[in-house]
């Protein structure tokens, strides 16, 4: 793309898709090509923002469920959370491939305006309790479609920056997302306070009008971009790569954990409350009033693991994550019925959680940029190679790492229906942390490798020598 036709594209609203964009050429992205590119991050956030706010629409709505009315078990929520889950999960396999074909620009408006449906049905499944429990299960699935504007958007914004900016450029992006769990956390607690613990109309009424916002906003912002992508042939070749199912396995330890607990913590607090004497709308609002915090926090440290990982490497960033993460796991097992020192316990790790997803996001274009220079190409194919190889692993990375958070849905529900604490729980979550951080230890940091993950000073330095 010339240096005139990017400058023009500051001046006016995204009608049409980009061709020949390379973010590498430094000469244009000064000339305004960060412009062009700010502006999609900016409009992808706020789309995938809404997306997870919808997929985790069911942590909150469960609050407004009680047992006497619906007539759904404790854990009947958690396996609510756990469906969710697991379609949001499962569909970043086709969303990773869904902007190559489409457009960013184009996909991006179709999954916002897809979801006025699940919301939707959550109005009327609500409005009208004593139903089976199949038909929560199919609602929350539906919701769960939300989970997979992630893959979309991370596949999309990775294209726009170049390999220098994007530890921080995919940290915002999820990050930004990521604040939609607290976000609707937020929107459920102000709504129990105002209207009671039985009018949940008001919550999905917010984000009908939120997700015409970011679709019409995406529509006139947002740009399509042509050229190299995600499809079928570089996800074949994601699969059969080894890194792939190395960082699938980090991420599994860090996003599995932050959704699967954005998706639990209400629960686990609204239980405690209980067990301390709370009746069951008490402890609601007193979950409601501190759940949507660890997601906040994780959310915003999402974004500074990716800007960290930028200057020391992803992989030195996640040994540390996941070495922390089973500190805060022993100070989970050994808080006893204090509640305060369980939220503190949890709160951590969902902080640790975050920095975790941005380091191991950094790992990713890192890897592949090394390995495209081990490839007998030349420059562009290098470029196209670590852009389409890049892309296909942040989709099945987030799927797969998604996955993680219906196991903690899963194990927390055996853990209390079997124990009645979630003490059996934490022990397995210990145990995969460490697991995870001798993963990353042996691939990524203590055994140097001539694909392995660079910081981006020292992959410069090592393409001057």
């Amino acid at each position: 793309m010339s240096i005139g036709a990017v400058r023009s594209l500051r001046c006016r609203r995204a009608t049409t898709s980009l061709t020949g964009w390379d973010p590498e050429d430094t000469v244009a992205w000064e000339a305004g090509g960060s412009a062009v590119a700010r502006r999609n991050l900016i409009w992808s956030v706020v789309a995938e923002h809404v997306g997870f706010s919808v997929w985790t629409l069911w942590s909150v709505m469960v609050l407004f469920m009680p047992t006497d009315v619906y007539g759904i078990s404790a854990g009947d929520k958690f396996l609510i959370g756990a469906v969710a889950t697991l379609t949001g999960s499962l569909l970043r396999f086709p969303y990773t491939l869904a902007t190559t074909r489409f457009g960013g620009r184009n996909w991006t408006v179709f999954s916002a305006l897809v979801l006025v449906v699940p919301v939707s049905a959550t109005i009327v499944l609500l409005a009208n309790p004593g139903q089976p429990l199949w038909m929560y299960l199919v609602c929350a699935a539906l919701a769960g479609v939300g989970g997979g504007n992630f893959a979309s958007s991370m596949t999309n914004i990775n294209a726009f920056y170049p390999q220098r900016l994007k530890g921080w450029a995919l940290g915002l992006n999820a990050g930004g997302g990521n604040l939609g769990v607290p976000a609707v956390q937020l929107v459920g607690l102000l709504v129990i306070a105002w209207a009671g613990d039985r009018e949940p109309y008001w919550v999905c009424a917010v984000y009908l009008v939120l997700l015409a916002v970011a679709a019409v906003g995406a529509a006139l912002f947002m740009d399509n971009l042509n050229g190299p992508g995600v499809d079928l042939g570089a996800m074949r070749a994601a699969v059969a790569d080894r890194d792939t199912w190395l960082i699938a396995l980090l991420y599994i330890g860090t996003f599995g954990s932050f959704i699967g607990f954005s998706f639990a913590f209400s629960q686990v607090l609204a239980l405690n409350f209980l067990d301390h004497g709370d009746t069951p709308a008490q402890a609601s609002l007193h979950a409601a009033q501190i759940a949507f915090i660890g997601p906040l926090l994780g959310s915003v440290a999402r974004v500074y693991g990716g800007r960290l990982a930028d200057r020391v490497g992803g992989s030195r960033v996640t040994l540390g994550v996941f070495a922390a993460m089973i500190c805060a796991a022993g100070l989970l097992l050994a808080s006893g019925a204090s509640i305060v020192v369980q939220v503190i316990g949890f709160v951590a790790l969902f902080v640790l959680s975050g920095m975790g997803n941005g380091s191991v996001y950094k790992i990713i274009p890192s890897v592949f940029e090394a390995k495209s220079r081990t490839l007998p190409i030349d420059e562009a194919g290098r470029a196209a190679y670590s852009r389409s190889m890049s892309g296909a692993v942040i989709g099945i990375a987030g799927a797969v790492g998604g996955l993680g958070g219906v196991g903690i849905n899963m194990v927390l529900r055996q853990s209390y229906l079997s124990s009645g604490s979630a003490s059996v729980a934490v022990i397995v979550f210990a145990a995969f942390y460490l697991l995870a951080a001798i993963v990353t230890w042996r691939a990524y940091v203590g055994v140097p490798r001539g694909t392995g993950e660079m910081t981006s000073s020292r992959q410069s330095a090592k393409l001057s020598s």
